[in-house]
C-alpha cells in the first residue's frame, strides 16, 4: 500500500481536482529521479489512470561507471511499488542515435555546439515515447518538467514554471501542437522545494537523490574524453584576438565560446593576469581564438541570427518587442525581433535576428535562441551567429 503523507505536513500543495473524466490513461516517463517520480504520485491523486514508462536510450558502455540506468531503473521499480502503479522498460536507442546523437556529432564536427536536450525532448520524450504510449492506449502523457500548459482560444501555449528557478521551458521549445496537446506538466505549478517535501513525506527511495546534470540520457561523464571517443582529434594553433601564437588545441570540437576550463593555457601571457576565454574559432584555419577578461568586446554582442525555427503556435510571431534566452541558465534579456522571413532553400525551415537592448555574453552557434511574452513561450531557432 502506498504510504501517505503526514496529516501535519506544511507547505504540500494539495493535487489538484479533475473537472473531466478521472479515469483517464496516463503514461508518466520515469526516469528513476525525484520529478518524474512525484509527477506520476501528484497525477495517481488527481484521479488518473497511471503508468510509469522508463526509457532506456543508450547502449554505448553500458557498463561505463558514468553510466546509471541500471540504478536508474531499479529506482523507478522501486517508486512505482510505493505508488502502486504499473511499470515498464522500453528501448530508444537506435532512435535517440538516429535522430539525436548523429546531429549532435554533425553539429561539433561543424564547429557550432548543440544543445542535445532540446532536440532530445523533440525527437524522443515527445515523440517516440508519445507514440509508445499512444500504443499502450493512453490518452495523455507525462513528465517531470518543470513548465506549464494552457489551453486558449483552440491553441496549446507553453507557459514557464511558477518556480523560475527550475523552469524548463526553454528545453520545450520545439514541441508542436500535436506533442502538447497530450503532455501534462504535473510539476508547472509547484515548486522543487515542494516536490522534496513530497518525496520525502511519501517515503520515496530516491526522495534525497541528487539531480542529474549531464547530457541527455547519456549521464555525468567528462565530456571532451567521450566526444573523442567518436570524433577525431584534429590539432591546430590557438591565437590571441590580436593573432599572437600562444599554443595549440586538439580540435576546435572541443570547445565552446565563452570556455575558460581546459584551454590549455596557464596563467597570463599578456601581463593583465585576467583568465582566458576561447573568443573564436575559425574553422577555415583551424584557428581557435581566446580572449583575456570575462568582459573581453569578442565575447560580447547585442545581435543574433537564429535558423531552423520553430513555433509553438504554429505562425511565426510579429516583428517586436520580446524576451529571449540564448542560453539555459540565463535570465531572459529584453530583445526586439526585427526580422523574420522563410528560408529560400528550405521552406519548413525560418531564419530570424534578435536585437537586443544590452550586451549578450558569448552568444554561441548551435544553441537555441528561445522567444517569450512574458511568461508565454512563443518558440525559438537555432544560433547561427
Amino acid at each position: 500500500m502506498m504510504n501517505q503523507p503526514n496529516s501535519d505536513q506544511k507547505n504540500q500543495p494539495s493535487p489538484k481536482p479533475l473537472t473531466e473524466n478521472t479515469s483517464q490513461k496516463v503514461v508518466v516517463g520515469m526516469s528513476g529521479g525525484v520529478d518524474s517520480s512525484v509527477a506520476a504520485w501528484l497525477l495517481k491523486q488527481q484521479g488518473y489512470e497511471v503508468i510509469g514508462l522508463f526509457m532506456k536510450n543508450w547502449e554505448d558502455d553500458d557498463n561505463d561507471e558514468y553510466c546509471s540506468s541500471r540504478q536508474d531503473w531499479l529506482d523507478v521499480v522501486s517508486v512505482a511499488d510505493v505508488l502502486g502503479i504499473d511499470v515498464e522498460a522500453v528501448n530508444f536507442a537506435a532512435e535517440y542515435r538516429e535522430r539525436v546523437f548523429a546531429d549532435f556529432l554533425r553539429e561539433y564536427s561543424a564547429g557550432r555546439t548543440p544543445n542535445p536536450d532540446v532536440l532530445c525532448n523533440a525527437e524522443i520524450k515527445f515523440k517516440a515515447f508519445l507514440d509508445h504510449a499512444m500504443s499502450l492506449g493512453a490518452e495523455l502523457i507525462a513528465t517531470g518538467h518543470y513548465a506549464r500548459v494552457r489551453h486558449q482560444a483552440g491553441k496549446v501555449q507553453l507557459l514557464k514554471a511558477l518556480d523560475s528557478s527550475k523552469d524548463q521551458s526553454y528545453f520545450l521549445h520545439r514541441l508542436k501542437q500535436h506533442q502538447l496537446e497530450k503532455v501534462l506538466f504535473p510539476l508547472g505549478e509547484i515548486t522543487k522545494r515542494e516536490v522534496r517535501e513530497i518525496a520525502a513525506d511519501l517515503g520515496l527511495p530516491n526522495a534525497a537523490k541528487k539531480d542529474s546534470t549531464g547530457i541527455c540520457f547519456i549521464g555525468e561523464r567528462p565530456f571532451r574524453e567521450f566526444l573523442n571517443r567518436y570524433l577525431p582529434s584534429a590539432p591546430g594553433p590557438i591565437k590571441s584576438v590580436d593573432g599572437k601564437a600562444l599554443g595549440q588545441h586538439m580540435g576546435l570540437a572541443f570547445f565552446t565560446l565563452g570556455q575558460r576550463k581546459g584551454i590549455g593555457l596557464g596563467g597570463s601571457q599578456e601581463g593583465t593576469g585576467d583568465a582566458w576565454y576561447v573568443a573564436r574559432k575559425e574553422m577555415a584555419t583551424n584557428t581557435l581564438y581566446v580572449a583575456q577578461g570575462h568582459d573581453h568586446p569578442w565575447l560580447l554582442s547585442r545581435q543574433l541570427s537564429a535558423m531552423d525555427a520553430s513555433w509553438i503556435g504554429g505562425d511565426q510571431p510579429q516583428v517586436g518587442r520580446y524576451s529571449a534566452k540564448t542560453r539555459y541558465r540565463q535570465a531572459d534579456a529584453p530583445c526586439e525581433m526585427i526580422t523574420g522571413f522563410a528560408n529560400a532553400d528550405k521552406s519548413n525551415q525560418e531564419k530570424f535576428d534578435l536585437l537586443f537592448t544590452a550586451d549578450q555574453w558569448a552568444v554561441t552557434p548551435g544553441q537555441s535562441a528561445v522567444l517569450y511574452d512574458g511568461d508565454l513561450c512563443l518558440g525559438g531557432g537555432i544560433i547561427a551567429n
